[in-house]
C-alpha cells in the first residue's frame, strides 16, 4: 500500500475503495495510529544498533527518517549470554559510533583464550594486540538504548507488538499492532497502530515473526543447553583471557570476566538433560576444571540458581523472496543464529547491521506525496528494489556471518566430542594450538571476527585433521609393522568424519532456498 493510499484514508471518511481495504485501514489510522517511515521490534542488540545507525541515514531531501523503537521491556535485561564481544564486534561499534557504549559499564578488556584440557592449557592470544571487551549483558543494552534515544528522528517506546499489520490485498506488512505499557496501574492501554515502509524484526532467538520467511525458513536446531552462574573473584588461568576447559564425557565449559570482581561460567549441558544437572556439573564437570576455579564454582553452586539458554543453531534464510512477506526484515537471532561458545552473535549482528545501512544509505527515495507535517511517511520503498538490495546485503555478509557460524558449531563438535573419532580430532586441535605461530593466529583471527575467510577456515580445519592421530602413532614406541594397516584405516576415518563435521555446516551457509 503506498503513501498517498494511507493520506487519502486519513482524510475520506468515505472509506473509497482504492485497493480492497480502504476502510478498514482508514477505521485503523483514525483510532490510535502513529506513522513512521521505520518501525523495529526489539530494543537488544541488533535493534538498538539498528536503529542508531539508520538515524544517521539521510533520504534524498536530507530530512531524518522516523523511527519508532518498540520494547516490551525497557528495565534492564538480565542474561547469561551476550556478554563476550570480539575484536570484529568492537569495529563494527566503532564504525557506527558507538564504542562509548562498552565505557563506564565495568567492561573487562577481552585480549584472547586459554585452552585447558587434561591438566595442560594453551594461551590463544588476539593477534596485533586487537581486543574485545567482556560486560554485563544489560549494562551494555543499556548504553545502546540511551544512544538510541539520542538519535535524530528515533522514539523509544515501551510496547507489547502482538501482531503484523499486512494488507489482505497484497500481503504487505504495513506495521505492527502493539500495546504501549500503562503508565499507572488504573490505566487500561489499548492497542495502538504503527504504520511504517518497513518492519524490521530484531526480537530475539525466540521471535514471534521468524515463521514470516516463508517455507524456506528452517526451524532452530538446539543440540544442548548453556547453564550459567557468576563466581566471585575467580582465578582465570590467564589474566584478561576467555577460558574454554575441554571435559570428558560433557560439552565445553566457557569462563571470562564481566566485571573487576565477577567471572562468568557457562557450563554447555547436551540434550537430553540429566536429571540433576546440579549433580551432573559436582560430579563431572568440575573435577575437570584447573584445581584453584573447582572451590569457586562449588560456592557458587550452592549460594546461587543455575539459569540456562538453549544454544541453537539457526542458517540465514535469504529475505526478499517470492514466499517472504513484502515490507518485513528479519535481523539479529530472530534470522540467524550460531553457537554462543565463540562468542560470534554480537559480532555477526553488529556487523549485520553496518551493511544494511550501507546498502539502504542510497535507498531511502522521499515519497512523492509527502509533505511537512502530513500524517504519511516521508519515504517511499520500491519492494522489487529492495529485493535485490537484501539479496546484495545476504551476500555481503557471507564472508564474516558463515565463517563465524561454521566455526562456532564445528569447534563445538570437536571440544564437545562423544565418539571416539571425534575425541581424536578434538586431541589434534589442542596439539595444533601448542604448536603456535600461525596454527594459532589463524584460527583466533577466525574466532575474533578479523578474518572473515570461510577458506582460511577450512584450511586450518583439516590442518587439524591431518594433525589428528590414532593414540597407537602418537606413541613414542613405534607401532608394530601389523598395526599399521588398522591405522591407516582409523586415520582416514578421521578425515573422513572431519568432511562429515565440516561439509553440511558449509552446505547450511552456501544454500540460500
Amino acid at each position: 500500500m503506498d503513501t498517498k493510499f494511507r493520506d487519502q484514508a486519513w482524510d475520506d471518511a468515505s472509506g473509497r475503495d482504492l485497493c480492497g481495504i480502504c476502510f478498514r485501514v482508514w477505521i485503523q489510522l483514525k483510532r490510535h495510529t502513529s506513522n513512521y517511515d521505520i518501525v523495529i521490534i526489539g530494543a537488544g542488540i541488533a535493534g538498538c544498533a539498528l536503529a542508531h545507525s539508520l538515524s544517521r541515514t539521510r533520504t534524498t531531501d536530507s530530512s531524518p527518517l522516523r523511527i519508532a523503537l518498540l520494547e516490551r521491556s525497557l528495565s534492564t535485561p538480565d542474561r547469561i549470554v551476550g556478554e563476550l564481544l570480539q575484536p570484529g564486534g568492537m569495529q563494527a561499534l566503532n564504525a557506527m559510533g558507538l564504542t562509548w557504549c562498552t565505557e563506564g559499564i565495568d567492561a573487562i578488556p577481552a585480549k584472547g583464550y586459554c585452552i585447558v584440557y587434561e591438566g595442560k592449557q594453551v594461551q590463544i592470544p588476539y593477534p596485533s594486540g586487537a581486543e574485545g571487551r567482556s560486560f554485563h549483558h544489560g549494562a551494555f543494552v543499556m548504553h545502546l538504548r540511551e544512544a538510541a534515544r539520542r538519535a535524530r528522528g528515533v522514539d523509544v517506546i515501551e510496547a507489547t507488538v502482538n501482531e503484523l499489520i499486512e494488507c489482505p490485498h497484497t500481503g504487505r506488512v504495513l506495521g505492527v499492532r502493539a500495546t504501549p505499557k500503562r503508565t499507572n496501574s488504573r490505566e487500561t492501554s489499548s492497542p495502538e497502530s504503527f504504520f511504517a515502509e518497513i518492519t524490521f524484526a530484531a526480537d530475539g532467538c525466540y521471535s514471534k515473526f521468524r515463521s514470516s520467511l516463508g517455507n524456506r525458513n528452517r526451524a532452530p536446531v538446539t543440540k544442548s543447553q548453556f547453564f550459567g552462574a557468576i563466581l566471585e573473584h575467580a582465578p582465570l588461568p590467564i589474566k584478561h583471557h576467555g577460558t574454554v576447559a575441554l571435559i570428558p564425557g560433557s560439552g565445553p565449559v566457557l569462563m571470562y570476566q564481566i566485571g573487576q570482581r565477577e567471572t562468568r561460567i557457562l557450563v554447555d549441558v547436551k540434550l537430553p538433560l540429566p536429571p540433576d544437572v546440579k549433580g551432573h556439573i559436582k560430579n563431572v564437570v568440575v573435577p575437570s576444571l584447573p584445581p584453584p576455579l573447582q572451590p569457586c564454582v562449588l560456592e557458587s553452586l550452592q549460594k546461587d540458581r543455575l539459569r540456562s539458554m538453549p544454544n541453537s543453531f539457526l542458517p540465514a534464510t535469504m529475505q526478499g523472496q517470492s514466499d517472504s512477506k513484502e515490507g518485513l526484515i528479519l535481523i539479529g537471532d530472530a534470522w540467524n543464529m550460531r553457537h554462543p561458545l565463540t562468542g560470534g552473535g554480537m559480532t555477526v549482528a553488529l556487523n549485520d547491521v553496518v551493511l544494511l545501512t550501507r546498502i539502504l544509505s542510497d535507498f531511502m527515495q522521499v515519497s512523492p506525496d509527502y509533505k511537512e507535517g502530513s500524517s504519511s511517511t516521508s519515504i517511499s520503498v520500491d519492494w522489487e528494489q529492495m529485493s535485490d538490495r537484501l539479496k546484495s546485503w545476504h551476500w555481503s555478509r557471507k564472508g564474516l556471518a558463515s565463517t563465524v557460524n561454521i566455526l562456532s558449531i564445528a569447534l563445538y563438535d570437536l571440544f564437545g566430542a562423544d565418539d571416539a573419532k571425534l575425541s581424536i580430532l578434538r586431541e589434534g586441535c589442542f596439539a595444533y594450538f601448542e604448536c603456535g605461530g600461525d596454527c594459532v593466529n589463524g584460527p583466533v583471527s577466525l574466532l575474533a571476527g578479523l578474518a572473515p575467510s570461510p577458506l582460511l577456515l577450512a584450511y586450518h580445519f583439516f590442518a587439524v585433521a591431518l594433525q589428528a592421530r590414532p593414540a597407537a602413532m602418537r606413541n613414542p614406541t613405534a607401532p608394530s609393522f601389523v598395526q599399521y594397516p588398522a591405522l591407516a584405516v582409523q586415520s582416514m576415518s578421521v578425515l573422513w568424519t572431519a568432511c562429515v563435521v565440516f561439509g553440511p555446516l558449509v552446505w547450511s551457509e552456501v544454500r540460500w532456498w
